[in-house]
């Protein structure tokens, strides 16, 4: 019902803060993901390939890196832990992304982590995307699933008998709908296990926004209704598609400008791109921290993406940030947890967010700066009169006082010479009705 997802969106907007995980055998490549495959996006994918033939040479190697992918050091309950240590409170993880390999243990191909083909499927526990969900749930995570509705392995998205140029598939569906519906059938049953067989999943996260009415029809009530059966609660996210199946509104590597009007979350890199690549320059924790504020000041949710290595391991430097944010929430989380957006939303070097009665002003450090001013003064949200601020992290409240319609915050020398939190201080208070 509408009031059930309007409930369920509450708690999506409680949680402010989520780990996103693209993972798979691309990562052996250090690649764009699955993106590589895709002759018309080579320019930006795979500028090496000049050619339609070295195209196909590529392909044949890409798809089997199934055959080499044996994550050995794969330790989801410390990737769990440091997530909760960061202060995330939701994980949204690939379960399949464009180039069709399952890291599940799906019934409906043999393109999967779990077949005899792929060496870690000889391991105890192969099926990664049980044991990320179950380690994350044991620390208290709401559980995403990733799926990508394109799947460029399955003969009835491209065809391997006709040339695939692009990301759609590669003949008229609307000629062969036989075809079609054997890959909706297939896209179905593929739902249908992870909504059945991997426990409580909260999110539904439908990638692949170029499947979708007229010519690529996935059934998409009839996929919700069926998904809902086994998840009741579930928010599904059928990105970029713009339908009622899609509950929340995801802006891609951006932050919009102010508010938006419905329920969203902005997925970001914390290094250049989505999976793993060797050497990748990674966002300072100065910009995670800020990128975080900025984005639950203006109503929505950061998912955080991180590639893991082929090997299993989050690399170190994602590591030694999701440590600096942690240290971070430690002290700052109450305002970023179960906030909510109050206007202006921003003054200057200050963001605002609310809790109930209280109003949390952020100071954002300044570039080069590691400590606030003596002063803080922001027009907005006031204090009530005679009202206590706090600076969270520090034992004694704090003076202030209004200076026409501007709120001036004394910082006590101490917190100047050494700050509560890195990066950005927050002064709590109840505000003026």
């Amino acid at each position: 019902t509408d009031e059930r997802l309007a409930r369920r969106l509450e708690w999506f907007a409680d949680l402010r803060f989520g780990l996103f995980l693209h993972w798979g055998p691309y990562s052996q490549l250090g690649c764009i993901e699955s993106w590589p495959l895709v002759w018309a996006d080579r320019a930006w994918s795979n500028p090496s390939i000049k050619t339609f033939e070295e195209m196909l040479e590529f392909r044949k190697k890409y798809f089997a890196l199934n055959r080499t992918f044996d994550p050995a050091q794969f330790d989801p309950k410390s990737w769990a832990a440091a997530a909760k240590r960061a202060g995330m409170k939701y994980v949204m993880f690939t379960t399949k992304h464009h180039d069709g390999f399952c890291m599940f243990d799906t019934r409906q191909t043999d393109y999967r982590i779990t077949h005899p083909d792929c060496p870690y499927s000889r391991r105890p526990n192969p099926d990664i995307t049980r044991a990320v969900f179950s380690a994350f749930r044991d620390e208290g995570f709401g559980i995403g699933c990733y799926f990508s509705k394109s799947d460029w392995h399955h003969p009835c998205y491209w065809d391997p008998s006709r040339r695939a140029e692009d990301r759609n598939p590669n003949y008229d569906t609307a000629a062969e709908p036989q075809r079609w519906a054997q890959f909706v059938r297939f896209v179905h049953a593929q739902v249908e296990e992870l909504m059945s067989n991997y426990g409580r999943i909260d999110i539904l996260w439908l990638d692949g926004g170029q499947v979708r009415p007229p010519k690529q029809d996935i059934q998409m009530d009839r996929l919700a209704e069926m998904a809902r059966r086994h998840q009741p609660d579930l928010i599904i996210v059928d990105r970029t598609a713009g339908t009622r199946h899609e509950n929340y509104r995801t802006p891609e590597q951006e932050v919009p400008e102010k508010p938006l009007p419905y329920a969203w979350e902005s997925c970001i890199t914390m290094g250049t791109q989505w999976s793993y690549k060797p050497d990748d320059k990674y966002k300072s924790p100065r910009e995670l921290i800020h990128l975080l504020v900025d984005v639950v000041a203006k109503g929505g949710n950061l998912l955080l993406n991180i590639g893991p290595q082929p090997d299993g391991r989050l690399p170190e430097p994602a590591l030694q940030r999701l440590e600096a944010i942690g240290r971070w929430m430690a002290v700052n989380a109450e305002a970023i947890h179960a906030s909510r957006p109050l206007p202006p939303w921003k003054d200057g070097q200050v963001a605002f967010t609310r809790r109930g009665d209280t109003v949390y002003a952020i100071y954002l450090f300044p570039e080069g700066s590691s400590t606030p001013p003596a002063q803080v003064r922001f027009t907005g949200p006031r204090p009530a009169e005679g009202a206590t601020v706090r600076l969270l992290g520090f034992k004694d409240a704090v003076r202030w006082r209004m200076d026409g319609q501007s709120v001036v915050i004394d910082v006590p020398p101490e917190a100047v010479a050494s700050p509560p939190s890195e990066h950005a201080v927050v002064f709590a208070f109840a505000s003026a009705k």
